[in-house]
């Protein structure tokens, strides 16, 4: 089979991979669809230096074989089933996993490839050998089950939050994950939800899809009010304290998006306690998140969000231009795979 791998700053290749044999407890998974996200393009440009590299974790496909273990076992995907897949490694007896917070696992993750490649995902490849406990059925078009895994992060991140139906919801920055958070947000019920960008294009595409209001960010205490929840998932100068401004008595700021490791945020712990913030950090996803994805995917209930977060398609064969395509525009997500 075919994995794409990444070998230096713009460099691509495809390479032969030959699987072994599938566990008991395994599926075969010939893969639909893999997006590329934040790190895919982080890896590409050498901002994240990880050589040679497998990468590619936002993965689907259909299964195409099943361990002795798990065949015809109820609610494990079976032979033709659309999934999309969890990369994560999740050991299940660290002392995180074992409190039920798995999303933070303390096992090492990644894998490596026959010759010693580091995988982080290989999921921009021909098939995957996955545990059955990590394929999640979904009926729906493959390029949505393909983001299933962006999707339980953002369920993961809205869990954290302790979001009610009814609460005045804002969003700091309107790229994939925002957009994402403001689908996921309205269904579960919150209004109105606001996103908060510098670019003028993202904040109209934002109230095309639904945004209650938007503004940028010096204004939007004045155009949207204090704020019950307050997600940022971008992680730039400035954020946490605009968002700490935002939220109302009560109400919770949630980190979502990854911030530079040398930024520090200044937050007045008086404002905190008088006031009564929480302040939550989310990093991941959990089997629970999982589940709710994949049915909010499957019912379609945020399937005209998913659909206009589709920037371009490229075949597999054709990966080195995808990533460049990734890195040199504006895009949400490229997707990349042979069965589109």
């Amino acid at each position: 089979m075919k994995v794409a791998v990444v070998t230096g700053p713009g460099a691509v290749e495809l390479r032969d991979e030959q699987l072994g044999p599938l566990a008991p407890d395994d599926l075969a998974i010939g893969i639909a669809a893999c997006g590329l996200c934040t790190m895919e393009r982080r890896l590409f440009t050498g901002e994240k230096a990880i050589y040679p590299v497998a990468p590619g974790h936002e993965a689907a496909g259909h299964v195409v074989e099943v361990g002795t273990a798990v065949r015809g076992l109820p609610g494990v995907a079976q032979i033709g089933d659309l999934v999309a897949v969890d990369l994560w490694d999740r050991c299940g007896v660290c002392r995180p996993c074992r409190r039920g917070r798995s999303a933070v696992c303390t096992r090492p993750q990644g894998a490596q490839l026959s010759d010693g490649t580091i995988a982080m995902g290989a999921g921009l490849a021909d098939f995957l050998h996955i545990p059955a406990r990590n394929a999640y059925r979904i009926d729906a078009p493959v390029e949505h089950a393909a983001m299933g895994e962006p999707v339980a992060c953002a369920v993961h991140s809205v869990r954290l939050s302790g979001l009610h139906a009814g609460d005045r919801t804002a969003i700091v920055g309107a790229g994939y994950m925002g957009r994402l958070h403001l689908a996921v947000a309205r269904a579960h019920g919150a209004a109105p939800v606001g996103l908060i960008d510098v670019s003028a294009e993202r904040l109209a595409q934002a109230r095309s899809a639904g945004a209650g209001w938007t503004s940028e960010p010096d204004r939007a205490l004045e155009v949207g009010g204090p704020q019950d929840v307050v997600f940022v998932t971008a992680g730039t100068a400035g954020a946490v304290e605009r968002a700490v401004d935002l939220v109302a008595d009560g109400g919770t700021v949630v980190l979502y998006g990854a911030f530079p490791k040398d930024l520090a945020a200044r937050i007045p712990a008086d404002a905190v306690h008088h006031r009564e913030i929480s302040v939550v950090g989310v990093l991941n996803q959990e089997p629970e998140d999982w589940r709710t994805a994949a049915g909010l995917i499957s019912a379609g209930t945020i399937a005209s969000d998913l659909d206009a977060l589709v920037t371009a398609r490229f075949r597999l064969a054709d990966v080195g231009a995808a990533f460049a395509h990734a890195t040199d525009n504006p895009v949400f997500r490229v997707i990349v795979g042979n069965r589109l």
